[in-house]
Order: structure tokens, then C-alpha cells, then sequence
């Protein structure tokens, strides 16, 4: 059975099973669009990994995990684009107007799942985290894949325009050849926890 829960301090063990020793992605650990490139190469793996996991003792809640059983299988970053400082900076990926977006910046699935449709269902995951703290607009930024061959998992780490689509994303920009910005307006909630 696939479940989901937000990364939180007591998850931390799982997190770390899931990304492995290097942190998925070359010692990334979620920290490319938090960090300005010179302090993420000045980091290395294990600095990557001291900052990811001092936002998650801070009590920010940087994503979602996806467990078959008490496994965990697949990670999706969600986040206030606020938080994403580098995110903010590129020029490809600048923010498209002043609206209040929380922005799904990396998804990642262990290789024996993958192809199963998990990537859809950690997008609708977030959906509902954000959709929980008050959040209503979610927004993406999908490699496209002109050639329509099969990408190598480091290419579709922000995911692939299909699943978006899948899950009532809508493309709202195409800044680039290689880049999509795609949204999810969601419904309001009285029962948020906070805004987004």
C-alpha cells in the first residue's frame, strides 16, 4: 500500500534511506534552487546534507515522502517559491507575476518503482500538502523532451510535462526549448493551516 507524509524530524532517517549516501542527483539534497550555485559547490554533498536537514530541525516542511509500507520510495520537493532563492534569480525560470506560488522543485522515485506511476501520485500529493497549509496555486517546471526518447533521471528531476498534465497542470509559459512553467490553481480551503 502507497502512502505519503511530509518530511519532518522524525521522517529524517527515511529521507536519508531513500537518497542514499551521496544525497540522489550528485550530493544535491534538494538544495540547487535554495542555495546561489558558488555556495552549493562550496557545500559538497555533506554540506548539502547539514543544510537540507537543519531546514527540516528549523520545523520547515521541505517536501513529501511516498512509502510502500514502511519503505520510503519516492520524494517530492514542495516548497513556498519564497524559499527557492535561486529559483527566483534564473532568468529562465523568473517569477511570472507577484501571486503567492509554492513551486515543486524535484521529484524522485527508487529505481525499483519507477514506471509505476508514482511520479503522478507524489505531484498530487503535494497538491494536497499545499492545498493543507493554505496554498492555492502550485506551479512546476518540467523538462520537455523534444526528441521524445527517454530521458536519464538526472534530465526529468523536476519532472516531465505529461504527469503535470495528468494532474490538471496547465502550461502558462515555455521560457525555453527545454523548460515548461506550468500551473495548478486549487480550491480554497476554511481549514488551512497558513497561507502559502
Amino acid at each position: 500500500m502507497i502512502h505519503f507524509a511530509p518530511l519532518s524530524v522524525d521522517r529524517w532517517d527515511d529521507l536519508e534511506e531513500l537518497f542514499g549516501k551521496n544525497g540522489v542527483y550528485a550530493g544535491c539534497w534538494c538544495m540547487w534552487w535554495r542555495l546561489t550555485r558558488k555556495q552549493f559547490a562550496a557545500n559538497g554533498s555533506s554540506g548539502n546534507r547539514k543544510a537540507f536537514k537543519k531546514i527540516v530541525t528549523d520545523g520547515l516542511v521541505p517536501g513529501i515522502l511516498a512509502y510502500h509500507g514502511k519503505k520510503p520510495i519516492g520524494w517530492c520537493a514542495v516548497a513556498p517559491r519564497a524559499q527557492y532563492a535561486s529559483l527566483n534569480r534564473s532568468p529562465v525560470l523568473k517569477p511570472m507575476d507577484n501571486q503567492p506560488v509554492w513551486s515543486i522543485t524535484c521529484l524522485y522515485v527508487a529505481k525499483l518503482h519507477q514506471g509505476k506511476g508514482l511520479m503522478l501520485q507524489l505531484i498530487e500529493a503535494a497538491k494536497a500538502h499545499v492545498q493543507q497549509m493554505g496554498g492555492n496555486i502550485v506551479e512546476a517546471y518540467p523538462t520537455c523532451d523534444r526528441n521524445e526518447g527517454r530521458l536519464p533521471p538526472v534530465s526529468i528531476f523536476m519532472g516531465l510535462p505529461a504527469a503535470f498534465g495528468k494532474a490538471n497542470f496547465r502550461t502558462v509559459a515555455n521560457p525555453s526549448s527545454s523548460k515548461q512553467i506550468m500551473r495548478c490553481e486549487l480550491p480554497v480551503t476554511q481549514y488551512a493551516d497558513r497561507d502559502g
